[in-house]
């Protein structure tokens, strides 16, 4: 396979059970911890001012309850990936699944913003369920179920994200924010069941230690860049404190390369993530999550403005999530469809096709958003576009890198998406700021520009899509022969 490099001799396959469980049985119980984290990222957001009226305290410490949680996220992910790779996936992912079940159960019965912001930060060693989800399905599926077992559990992050944002409404108007955290705790509690039950311990195992100076620098500048990131609307793009935390991001991720080049176990290898099917597939990722949680930002704000301003639908929170809600079944029907695509055509063509999808349904906004029909149908076709693409790339990248390599890299996959995610919905949030009218209410043209805005990061995604290299379908679906 191109980028690959020669099996070391230390790799080893090791057998722990010889009774395995269907593969059917082992896609539930990751499908349900994936779900469950997704709905705790998303749900949270239209809910924070509710959680801020409840707890008494300010919006910018409210705001905690999403940064903290991405942030644990970014840090946990590579690197309960790399453990998984190391010491067994199954194991990592009950620790996965075990401090997601803990934060959450703190978060449920939190009465004050510490103690919620504490139990978001345990949460998001959850993180880590999507990594080490698709070692698992590479270890463990038919190989001809790999490609769709991939594509379901990616497109997760995309179908629970609209999920939540439509769940979150209802939830909060008929119970309270502590269900917030009910609900998804007891997904939580049968994908820990079921992962004990029906995951085995993962076959393949790569000895080696975890390079603890990479760790630390890696969660360093991951905790500036978002931090700075979700603190720009407040502080402004020009102020110091940002553009501080910008520099102190790119002076230690430019550390963390260099510590990585030299070690001679790292966290991550650069050698990989220079792989040109990898960082183009990474670059398509950090856009489309931009264009994604930008829409998540711009749709619920457009439809909740008072049908008064000439461009607002009146809508309450409930309802305004109900546009959302043709994205999330979109992603939920065309996922298994790309799943399949690939097994015959390979990843890229769903890849390509879901960013000009996806391109497209932002360019539809832009110029039409004047009636409910149009961001309904937009939304609809952004459901295909995310749910193609979401579904694709974490089968490129099991496609491009060697399976003791799988936790690392679909893990970095996954970091780009949040920062994507973080950056879109920070930069279109102050696109809106900075189109007040004398009310206050957002300006159309605010709306107008956000959805460009989106419209080029999205085609731009589908630029880097073309690029990336066209592996072999039955290469991009298959694992790379194990050494025994």
């Amino acid at each position: 396979m191109p980028g690959h490099k020669a099996e070391p001799p230390f790799r080893i396959l090791v057998m722990t059970d010889t009774k395995r469980s269907h593969y059917n049985l082992t896609f539930f119980a990751l499908a349900t911890g994936a779900i469950a984290f997704t709905l705790l990222q998303s749900m949270v957001s239209p809910a924070l001012p509710e959680i801020q009226r409840e707890l008494g305290t300010t919006t910018s410490a409210v705001t905690w309850v999403l940064t903290g949680f991405l942030l644990a996220a970014s840090v946990a992910t590579p690197i309960l990936g790399r453990l998984g790779d190391m010491f067994g996936k199954e194991r990592m992912l009950l620790v996965a699944l075990g401090g997601l079940w803990i934060g959450t159960l703190v978060a449920a019965l939190a009465s004050s913003i510490e103690v919620m912001i504490a139990g978001r930060l345990i949460q998001g060693l959850g993180g880590a369920v999507f990594p080490l989800s698709f070692g698992i399905i590479r270890d463990e599926f038919p190989a001809h179920r790999i490609p769709t077992g991939i594509a379901m559990v990616s497109a997760i992050m995309g179908i629970g994200a609209g999920a939540g944002i439509v769940l979150a409404g209802p939830i909060v108007d008929g119970l309270s924010y502590h269900w917030l955290f009910w609900f998804p705790l007891v997904a939580i509690t049968i994908a820990l069941i079921t992962t004990v039950r029906f995951v085995p311990e993962s076959p393949v195992k790569t000895p080696g230690r975890i390079n603890w100076l990479g760790a630390a620098l890696l969660s360093s500048w991951l905790v500036a860049l978002l931090y700075g990131i979700s603190r720009a609307s407040a502080w402004g793009w020009t102020s110091p404190q940002f553009l501080g935390l910008m520099a102190l991001a790119a002076g230690l991720a430019s550390t963390w390369v260099r510590v990585e080049f030299r070690a001679s176990d790292p966290l991550i290898d650069m050698q990989m993530l220079r792989q040109r099917g990898v960082w183009t597939t990474n670059l398509t990722g950090l856009l489309l999550g931009f264009g994604m949680f930008g829409a998540f930002v711009l749709i619920p704000q457009l439809a909740q403005l008072p049908a008064s301003s000439g461009y607002g639908f009146g809508a309450t929170v409930t309802q305004s999530g109900l546009f959302m809600l043709p994205t999330t079944l979109m992603m939920l029907v065309v996922s298994p469809i790309a799943g399949r695509l690939t097994e015959r055509v390979g990843a890229k063509v769903p890849l390509v096709i879901g960013t000009a999808c996806a391109s497209l349904s932002f360019v539809v906004l832009a110029v039409a958003h004047g009636a409910e029909i149009d961001l309904y149908a937009a939304s609809a076709l952004l459901g295909v576009g995310i749910g193609m693409a979401f579904a694709s790339m974490a089968n490129l990248i099991v496609g491009f890198v060697d399976p003791r390599q799988t936790g690392a890299a679909t893990g970095m996959n996954s970091i780009t998406r949040t920062v994507g995610g973080s950056l879109g919905a920070q930069i279109l949030a102050s696109v809106l700021t900075a189109n007040v009218a004398a009310s206050g209410l957002p300006l159309e043209t605010g709306f107008t520009a956000g959805f460009a805005i989106s419209a080029g990061a999205v085609g731009l995604a589908f630029l880097a899509a073309l690029a990336v290299p066209t592996p072999g379908a039955a290469r991009a679906a298959s694992p790379a022969p194990v050494a025994a």
